[in-house]
C-alpha cells in the first residue's frame, strides 16, 4: 500500500461521499491499484502521484448488488423458458460478459450472482475471468446451479415422459449433502436453496424442503465457510429457511411483522428485490401512472412491514 514504487494517482472529483456524508474539497489516493488514502486534498500524502481532475463529479464508494443474475437477460426479450432451454451456453455467456461490464460501468464493484437459472457453472468462469483480468467486471460471489426440491421448479407444463432440463439442481432428503459439497467444490461462494416456489396446487407459491431438509443444507454449507441464502416468499417457506440458520432471505413478498421479527432474532437479513418485481410487472404490461397492482401494493406493504 505505501510502496514508494508503485504508481499512484491523485483523484479530484469535486466531492467525496464517504458513505456517511458529503465532503468537498477532498482526493482519493490511488496507489498500485488500490485505495491508499481519502481525505483532504491538500493533506494527502501526493508529490508524486499523477493528479486526475474530476470536475463535476462526486466520487463514492463502490456499490455492491446482493441479488444479479448475470446470466439472464430481460423476459419481455426472450421468456425465461427460452432462455433455458434454447439459448445456447456460449450465446448467454457472451451477453453474460456485456452484464459484468455494464454494471461495473454503473458504479456496482461487487454482485452475489444468485443463480446461473440452467446455465451450470459458468458463473464459476465469469468470476474467474474478471478476477483474471480478462474481462471487466465487478467481483462476484457465485452460487453456481442453486437447489431445488424435485419437481417443484421450471421449466414446466410439458408432457410429464419428457425430459426437461431444470432452472436448478434438483436433490432431496438423500442427496441435499452431496449436491451442496458438490456445487462448493466447484467453485460456489454461497450456497442457494429455493425454500419455497409456485408449486401449489392452483400454481401458488408453497414450501418446497422440510425444515430439518433446510438444516441439513445449512449445516453442511457451514462445515466449509459457506453460507446459505434462501428465495422465499410464503410466511412458512420464509420461517423454515430463518430457523434453519439461512444468512439471507431473498424476496419476503408475503412476510409478516411476525416473521419479520423472527428474522431480527435470529439474524437474518431481508433482500426485498423491489427492482425486480417492477420490472416482472413491466413485462406484463404495467406502465407507471397505472393503477398500482395487487401485488406491486402487497410488496410495498411487505417492505414497510420489515
Amino acid at each position: 500500500m505505501d510502496s514508494g514504487d508503485s504508481a499512484s494517482t491523485l483523484l479530484l472529483p469535486d466531492r467525496v461521499f464517504d458513505g456517511e456524508s458529503m465532503h468537498e474539497g477532498w482526493g482519493v489516493l490511488v496507489r498500485g491499484g488500490r485505495i491508499a488514502a481519502v481525505g483532504p486534498a491538500t493533506t494527502l500524502p501526493a508529490a508524486n502521484a499523477t493528479r486526475l481532475t474530476l470536475a463535476g463529479t462526486t466520487l463514492l464508494p463502490g456499490l455492491i448488488e446482493m441479488h444479479s443474475h448475470l446470466l439472464l437477460h430481460p423476459y419481455n426479450e426472450t421468456s425465461w423458458d427460452d432462455q433455458v432451454l434454447r439459448e445456447p451456453l456460449a450465446l448467454r455467456v457472451a451477453r453474460a460478459t456485456n452484464h459484468a461490464r455494464a454494471t461495473l460501468m454503473a458504479g456496482f464493484t461487487t454482485t452475489r450472482d444468485l443463480g446461473t437459472e440452467g446455465a451450470g457453472y459458468a458463473d464459476v468462469g465469469l468470476k474467474r475471468a474478471i478476477a483474471q483480468g480478462i474481462i471487466p467486471g465487478p467481483r462476484m460471489y457465485v452460487t453456481t446451479r442453486a437447489i431445488v426440491a424435485t419437481g417443484t421448479y421450471a421449466p414446466r407444463g410439458f408432457a410429464p415422459e419428457s425430459d426437461v432440463p431444470q432452472g436448478a439442481e434438483e436433490a432431496d432428503a438423500g442427496s441435499l449433502a452431496r449436491v451442496v459439497r458438490d456445487q462448493i467444490g466447484r467453485g460456489a461462494d454461497w450456497i442457494k436453496v429455493y425454500a419455497d416456489y409456485r408449486w401449489g396446487p392452483n400454481g401458488e407459491s408453497a414450501p418446497t424442503f422440510t425444515e430439518d431438509e433446510l438444516r441439513l443444507i445449512v449445516q453442511v454449507a457451514r462445515s466449509s465457510g459457506r453460507p446459505v441464502v434462501a428465495h422465499a416468499s410464503t410466511v412458512e417457506g420464509m420461517r423454515r429457511a430463518i430457523v434453519a440458520g439461512v444468512e439471507t432471505i431473498e424476496h419476503g413478498d408475503e412476510g409478516t411483522p411476525d416473521v419479520f421479527r423472527l428474522m431480527k432474532a435470529h439474524g437474518v437479513a431481508l433482500c426485498p428485490t423491489i427492482a425486480a418485481g417492477d420490472a416482472l410487472l413491466r413485462y406484463r404490461g404495467w406502465k407507471p401512472g397505472d393503477a398500482e397492482p395487487a401485488r406491486m401494493s402487497a410488496k410495498r406493504t411487505s417492505v414497510r412491514a420489515a
